[in-house]
């Protein structure tokens, strides 16, 4: 017995000692990420140098949950910072004294085009301070290239190379696996919107013509601008420059050198000397140098806070009902963040920032009411982002004026709805039958165990062609077009800024700054404003809290294992979680 009582007591002390421990990990953990978000001022000393690296998912707005790029896998956050400081923060670089220049290590760029491109002009901005900016990399791909030609010096890694062959675009199409699950995707799309193709993986094997035409259209229209800024910056003709891609002349780091790509090819000690050398540093003597991301906590000169306010709504992600989150737009919880913004008497304009594929028709027509009754009240403006499509455009149609990034996607005016038949693959793949007892002889109506019938199938028909007549009208009367008109750039066609800009689309190319220039002269407040950002972030602690569950870690844990085969999950789930008629991107692709 007295056995018996010595093994209970030592597991239990046991058990007791690693739960304590636990405990105190944990602790510790939450302590060290809660002083991760604390905003400590930083100083700076004399000549130092900004160091740019985008290697982490640029967002449009700063995350403040620590859980957002934390690794599980090496227990350590990632610093990530969104395109609203990236650029208040080059803004304010240009003003520092103390900031001699910028260094950017452009080995990884994690943004989309329209991002990098607005990050692009703001450096064009930046370099009329007469401050240096310079880039090195081991290796620049199409987009890093394309930002590192803004630089004043260009530096590359004797082994390393350039990707320049063009834009490519692959879409993933699921039809064949469909096929062996036995189940069947029934499509139903508006009226002549043989451009709506998010459904066409569902469909077909390939891409239909009308995607091919307008996939061909959007990456040439991105394709041209991204050259001729190369041109101007490095003064390569065009002709010359599509001469190279075709070849694939850029196939090591001399041919980089002697086609005037970079300006010297160096290794990373030669690449810290020459930096030396610029910022006059003698002997052992360190550079000192400050990231973007601890940069945003650093002050230079008086701030003033004025008692005016530009509200800037930050409507991100996919469109549906609900609440939302800082990565999906929720109908309810963006229309309250507008409302907020009408009814504050200090907010005397409102700017919404637009980055969305689309998603729920009903989710959008929520928010865009929202808009309307705002427009009504105070000046309107609407920065588009990377994507402001299908959905993301219907909320963006009423605002006073639009601004859209020339490599902005946006229009898609289209809709469409997926019901999947399922029953076939739980009766011959898993043995399960389902039989059922109605009242009304369509009591069955959209239920995935059974197909639709040929009158089911109309009346969602008949709902699609009223929406579709709904999106094209309002779009008709907000942009003061014809409704034929809109019908023949619609049909859930997708159109870079600039194509969208000569259709009528938008008011202007630009980026989130001059929507906020443009919001500030409407009100008549000059530079007399501050920033109320909305939806307002949760707590810190709060989020982490949430992000400790274990949603927030098995998804972390993907991303990294599946890098960037990723974003085909993220697809497959969204594509899942379609509630209702869609109005949303006609696609899932990434440009390369």
């Amino acid at each position: 017995m007295k056995q018996f009582f010595k093994f209970m007591f030592a597991s239990f002390l046991g058990t007791l000692l690693t739960l304590l421990l636990v405990i105190f990990i944990t602790i510790g953990t939450i302590s060290a990420l809660v002083s991760m978000g604390e905003k400590k001022q930083v100083k700076l000393k004399e000549n130092t140098v900004l160091l740019a690296k985008f290697d982490q998912p640029i967002l449009d707005r700063s995350p403040l949950n620590p859980f957002e790029n934390f690794d599980f896998m090496n227990f350590k956050t990632n610093e990530m910072l969104g395109l609203n400081d990236v650029l208040n923060n080059i803004e304010k670089a240009s003003k520092d004294p103390n900031i001699k220049g910028i260094y950017m290590d452009l080995s990884e760029l994690n943004a989309g085009m329209a991002t990098v491109q607005e990050i692009r002009q703001k450096l064009e901005q930046f370099k009329l301070s007469g401050k240096f900016i310079i880039t090195y990399s081991e290796g620049y791909s199409q987009a890093a290239y394309y930002l590192a030609s803004v630089a004043d010096e260009i530096y590359l890694n004797p082994e390393g190379m350039i990707l320049f062959k063009g834009l490519n675009s692959q879409l993933a199409f699921l039809k064949g696996t469909l096929e062996k699950l036995e189940v069947e995707a029934q499509i139903v799309r508006g009226p002549n919107n043989k451009f709506k193709s998010a459904v066409e993986p569902l469909m077909y094997d390939k891409m239909s013509e009308a995607n091919r035409e307008q996939m061909e259209k959007l990456l040439n229209s991105a394709w041209e601008e991204m050259i001729n800024a190369v041109s101007k910056s490095r003064n390569i003709p065009i002709a010359e420059l599509q001469h190279i891609a075709d070849e694939l002349e850029l196939s090591n780091a001399d041919k980089a050198l002697e086609l005037k790509f970079v300006d010297k090819l160096i290794y990373k000690d030669e690449m810290l000397a020459l930096l030396k050398e610029k910022l006059g540093v003698e002997g052992d003597d360190k550079i000192q140098s400050v990231s973007l991301s601890k940069y945003t906590n650093a002050k230079v000169g008086d701030e003033k806070m004025s008692r005016n306010k530009i509200a800037v709504v930050y409507a991100l992600g996919e469109i549906s009902g609900g609440e939302g989150s800082e990565t999906a737009i929720g109908s309810e919880g963006i229309s309250k963040a507008i409302r907020k913004a009408r009814e504050d008497d200090k907010v005397k304009a409102i700017v919404m920032r637009v980055n969305s594929p689309g998603g729920s028709a009903l989710a959008s027509e929520v928010i865009r009411r929202e808009v309307e009754l705002a427009k009504a009240e105070k000046p309107f403006i609407v920065s588009m982002g990377d994507v402001a499509a299908s959905g993301g455009y219907w909320i963006s149609s009423n605002a006073d004026y639009i601004y859209a990034e020339p490599n902005t996607i946006t229009g898609s005016i289209g809709v469409f709805g997926v019901i999947p038949y399922m029953g076939k693959m739980f009766e011959n793949k898993l043995g399960i039958t389902f039989d059922k007892a109605m009242t009304n002889k369509n009591a069955d109506f959209i239920d995935v165990m059974v197909p639709l019938s040929e009158f089911q199938h109309k009346k969602i028909q008949d709902e699609v062609v009223k929406i579709y007549d709904d999106f094209t009208s309002l779009v008709a009367n907000t942009r003061n077009l014809r409704q034929t008109y809109v019908d023949s750039i619609g049909q859930g066609r997708v159109w870079t800024g600039i194509d969208a800009l000569d259709l009528g689309l938008v008011d202007a190319l630009g980026g989130f700054e001059d929507a906020l220039h443009l919001a500030a002269e409407r009100a008549g407040l000059g530079t007399d404003y501050r920033l109320y950002e909305l939806p307002e972030q949760k707590d810190p602690f709060q989020q982490i809290l949430e992000g400790m569950s274990g949603e927030t870690r098995v998804r972390t844990m993907m991303k990294k294992e599946f890098g960037s085969y990723y974003s085909y999950f993220e697809y497959l789930e969204s594509m899942a979680q379609m509630k209702g008629v869609q109005a949303r991107l006609p696609f899932y692709f990434t440009i390369e």
